[in-house]
């Protein structure tokens, strides 16, 4: 037998379903800017704590990862709960929160930074892409690594692990607020992941992060330029007037 506080009947309304999508021209810019510039911008906002610390990508060709958070949530296992034969339960809760994962959603698990089990394997991972989800994130450590090697699909934990989840972990909620390597995530945040790490944004700001970051990062390929055409920092980065009267100029009109 397992608990859950999950309503399984009801996991399909989330509060994620009710946002507008992102925009095509948001979607388009955080497709390319960096996690980098983006944690410029949210501190700009002052939101100093959006990077997830610790993670990194399993497919080296799969760093790219982009797509709004369906949140997990573990707690401890127990051992007269967490026992070997509820592998056979098809509603186990784990398994519920993999089939309840929309496409374009980005299954982000709260295991607290625990990595001695894994927070997940590569079947559920292959479920997950074959459901068309836009990747994985743990604080936790994922099993079969080298499955999650050639996984085609952006997916980003702790480390690895040998060990099942049932030795340490036991999924409780999905799509609530929860805690990922110390960060707040929220149900329809954006995940942005790339070669430095992955970073969270909250939804509300996610338009204005997606334009100003796009603008942010042209703007600084032109100063890049100049510097790497010899120009000394000073006036170049940061830019002084006459330098962005010269960017401006190049702007279309």
């Amino acid at each position: 037998m397992h608990t859950n506080s999950a309503n399984h009947s009801e996991i399909d309304e989330q509060p994620a379903a009710h946002l507008a999508p992102l925009s095509p021209e948001a979607t388009l810019a955080l497709s390319r800017v960096s996690t980098a510039t983006i944690t410029t911008q949210l501190m700009s906002r002052g939101l100093r704590n959006t990077y997830l610390e610790g993670l990194e990508f399993s497919n080296p060709a799969r760093q790219r990862l982009l797509g709004e958070a369906f949140t997990m949530r573990c707690i401890p296992a127990r051992e007269d709960i967490d026992v070997p034969s509820i592998f056979r339960d098809y509603d186990h809760p784990q398994r519920i929160g993999v089939e309840s994962v929309a496409p374009g959603q980005v299954l982000v698990i709260d295991a607290r930074g625990k990595k001695r089990a894994a927070s997940i394997g590569h079947i559920l991972a292959t479920r997950l892409k074959m459901r068309g989800a836009s990747g994985i994130v743990s604080d936790g450590s994922f099993r079969d690594m080298v499955g999650f090697e050639e996984l085609d699909l952006p997916t980003f934990s702790a480390g690895a692990s040998p060990t099942t989840n049932l030795a340490q972990h036991h999924v409780v909620d999905f799509q609530i607020p929860i805690a990922c390597a110390e960060v707040a995530i929220y149900p329809g945040d954006i995940m942005v992941g790339d070669r430095d790490g992955v970073v969270c944004i909250p939804r509300h700001l996610a338009e204005s992060v997606a334009r100003d970051a796009l603008e942010q990062e042209e703007l600084e390929e032109f100063i890049l330029s100049k510097v790497e055409e010899g120009s000394p920092l000073r006036g170049t980065y940061p830019p002084n007037d006459e330098l962005l009267k010269s960017y401006s100029e190049l702007l279309p009109n």
